[in-house]
């Protein structure tokens, strides 16, 4: 049935060869969504001035207990890019925020290379996709536009995404072994959308 599942996401993906993302092993275990809540903290952001309506960044409310982290220059940066693939693939800020909470939970927003012992597979970049499993070569997945893009391009192909749980709309595209942990990074990614969209 798991083969079963990732073919037929992957194929929604509109990529050539079986296999998908899967999860970077940061987090062991597996849990299920709890009550949706509407995160306070992306509503302030958005009345700042940042001019992003945060009823956008977060449709359907946040799934669970919420995790952040402190970003670093490089991390912030990689914000940035995943926003300008964003805009260039002429997607909107729910985007934005889907693909950088999957970047966090796949990579902590860290260009990641290959881990050695650590790593899952031949999975690398922000989103840790794989080269055997057709999303580009090592270099093309390490570079932020293009694992955006690929990402993004994945996203496109899922019909509804808009519609669904931010964490529904990541698992669809990166097949991941863990698929409720991209939930927990909603509100985050929502903030750094709201900050960083129009500057």
């Amino acid at each position: 049935m798991a083969t079963s599942l990732r073919n037929t996401a992957l194929g929604i993906a509109g990529l050539t060869l079986a296999g998908g993302a899967i999860a970077a092993p940061a987090l062991a275990a597996d849990h299920a969504p709890t009550a949706l809540a509407a995160p306070a903290s992306a509503a302030a952001a958005s009345d700042s001035g940042s001019g992003v309506d945060s009823s956008t960044l977060i449709p359907h409310g946040v799934q669970g207990e919420q995790s952040r982290i402190t970003l670093s220059g490089e991390q912030t940066d990689n914000v940035k890019g995943i926003i300008a693939a964003t805009k260039k693939a002429g997607m909107d800020e729910r985007a934005a925020v889907v693909a950088i909470a999957t970047a966090l939970q796949e990579s902590k927003l860290e260009n990641l290379g290959h881990l050695g012992d650590r790593n899952d597979h031949d999975s690398q970049g922000l989103f840790q996709q794989r080269p055997s499993s057709g999303w580009g070569t090592v270099e093309q997945i390490t570079d932020v536009e293009y694992s955006t893009t690929a990402f993004l391009n994945g996203l496109k192909a899922v019909d509804g995404w808009q519609d669904m749980p931010l964490t529904e709309a990541a698992q669809a595209v990166q097949v991941s072994a863990y698929p409720f942990h991209y939930a927990q990074w909603e509100t985050q990614a929502a903030e750094l959308v709201a900050q960083h969209w129009n500057s």
